[in-house]
């Protein structure tokens, strides 16, 4: 068995996967064979495992620069990435950069580079310009969720970043969206094409909710009393109009998280990071959400309004039903509203009347120590199993970054962890314990 097919045996062991789908199959062989290729998939197939295995796999393990730059529409995008890569396992170093961080913070992560680095195209141009990392061994390129990044105004940057690559010698291309033009800039000859999209979701059924009145909102939280304790996402159009949302499942005490353009880096980070944990089942959020987010096991979406474009409504519904799961996207829909041309669904969902879902068994916990004190999640699992005396059951996922790490853990141990660590020693790290 060849070395490179040895590792990525342990990658998806890692990854828990038995094997790949037959769009990663052919991507995979795709990329292997030639220079440039166009990989168009639903949302939610697996389209950066089946760029990310072969990249890997054609490293060069004795250099000590960066070998591939992947571009990023957006920041959630970039660390979830980021957080895939580490995941496969593979020993080779990835750094993300993006806006929203200290530039001094990425100068600082590049003083030894990564063999993958990931960003969006602002922050990347701008290490270009100012030549934090060298670009001699730069081999391949990719370009994840292209259409997005020319659709938020990218172009410029992107430009001057391939300009910027002369040695680049494969270029891969994602994109969810069906129809979409490749710009000149990019420099595609005669690229290979994967299309996997007219496909769409196979395992995604989607369902009209009838809501008697106009405003929805007792509509919205009669679905989810009807839905039970799964985790879902709504989607609303307006940041604003989320807020309206919150306030009302709040008194309906429906825990929830929130993600929209408008919150902070950090909020929006910690409010996916809550999300993947567990801690809250549900997030409200807007169209930012309908791409490049990798929350598993999400059971359902709910449009709590209607899209206005047919893409919206697929990269929406492409948060659930990923891989191998299934999914269901509810429509809400007033008596009186008359349904775009790209909604064809008939079936209507006949709610149960419920109680609203349980509150979470979890609360997340930020410690202020992270990869750079040396920390590793093992160093926080033994510390809360021995010294927290917690069951296996009493801790959930640990999240793990440069400058700090956020853990899951029962909601009825949180007020004895934070007594118990806060101000405590961790490795070598003073770290402090709060709740979030």
């Amino acid at each position: 068995m060849s070395s490179a097919i040895k590792n990525q045996k342990n990658i998806l062991k890692k990854l828990r996967i038995s094997e790949l789908n037959s769009m990663q199959k052919e991507a995979q062989f795709a990329i292997h064979s030639n220079p440039e290729v166009v990989l168009l998939s639903p949302t939610g197939t697996g389209k950066t495992l089946a760029f990310l295995l072969p990249l890997i796999s054609e490293l060069d393990t004795f250099s000590e620069e960066v070998q591939v730059l992947i571009l990023a529409p957006s920041r959630e995008l970039a660390i979830q990435l980021e957080q895939v890569t580490r995941e496969m396992g593979s020993g080779y170093k990835v750094t993300a950069c993006y806006g929203g961080q200290s530039f001094s913070k990425d100068k600082l992560a590049l003083k030894t580079p990564p063999a993958i680095l990931i960003g969006t195209p602002g922050r990347i141009a701008d290490h270009l310009r100012r030549a934090t990392f060298s670009t001699d061994s730069l081999k391949a390129l990719v370009l994840d969720e292209f259409d997005k990044s020319l659709e938020i105004g990218f172009e410029e940057d992107m430009t001057e970043i391939i300009e910027a690559l002369p040695n680049v010698k494969k270029k891969v291309l994602t994109s969810a969206t069906q129809a979409v033009e490749i710009p000149d800039f990019v420099g595609l000859s005669k690229p290979k094409i994967i299309d996997y999209l007219a496909g769409g979701v196979a395992r995604l059924k989607t369902k009209l909710v009838i809501s008697p009145s106009k405003d929805k909102l007792q509509t919205l939280v009669d679905t989810i009393c009807h839905l039970g304790n799964q985790p879902g996402i709504i989607f609303c159009n307006f940041k604003d109009s989320i807020k309206r949302v919150s306030d009302f499942l709040t008194q309906n005490n429906i825990g929830h998280g929130c993600f929209y353009g408008g919150l902070e880096q950090k909020d929006r980070e910690r409010a996916l990071i809550k999300f993947r944990n567990g801690t809250h089942q549900i997030i409200i959020a807007t169209d930012l959400a309908a791409r490049g987010l990798d929350v598993p096991e999400i059971k359902f979406i709910i449009h709590y309004h209607l899209p206005h474009r047919r893409e919206e409504f697929t990269h929406r519904n492409g948060r659930t039903a990923r891989m191998h799961n299934e999914g269901t996207a509810y429509i809400l829909k007033w008596t009186e509203e008359i349904l775009p041309d790209f909604i064809k669904t008939k079936e209507i969902e006949t709610l149960k009347i419920a109680p609203p879902p349980a509150p979470s068994n979890w609360n997340t916990l930020f410690l202020s120590g992270g990869r750079r004190d040396k920390i590793s999640k093992g160093d926080i699992a033994g510390l809360f199993f021995r010294k927290g005396e917690l069951e296996k059951d009493e801790l959930g996922i640990i999240e793990l970054k440069q400058d700090c790490a956020f853990v899951a853990v029962a909601a009825s141990k949180v007020d004895h962890l934070i007594q118990l660590f806060n101000n405590t020693r961790l490795k070598k790290k003073k770290i402090r314990v709060t709740l979030i």
